[in-house]
């Protein structure tokens, strides 16, 4: 149920803002308010769902531990 509240508000935020986009032709901008809207509610559906969502946290840091560690070994 809640889900269809998240769709509904997607929808009327959709709209609101592309008549906007489209007549001040915003071809840009639109994409952009498009990718965004789509990720913003594909996170709320699956966080409404208890989906286990990817942490951005532990992706940084298995990228930038190698240079800690090579850093560390430097300096000490």
């Amino acid at each position: 149920m809640i889900s269809i509240v998240v769709i509904v508000a997607a929808l009327i935020i959709i709209a609101i803002d592309v008549p906007y986009l489209k007549r001040n032709k915003l071809k840009k901008e639109r994409w952009a308010f498009t990718v965004l809207l789509l990720i913003g509610v594909g996170l709320s559906i699956a966080h409404i769902f208890h989906l286990s969502l990817p942490n951005p946290i532990r992706g940084i840091n298995t990228i930038l531990q190698p240079l800690s560690n090579y850093l560390y070994e430097l300096l000490t």
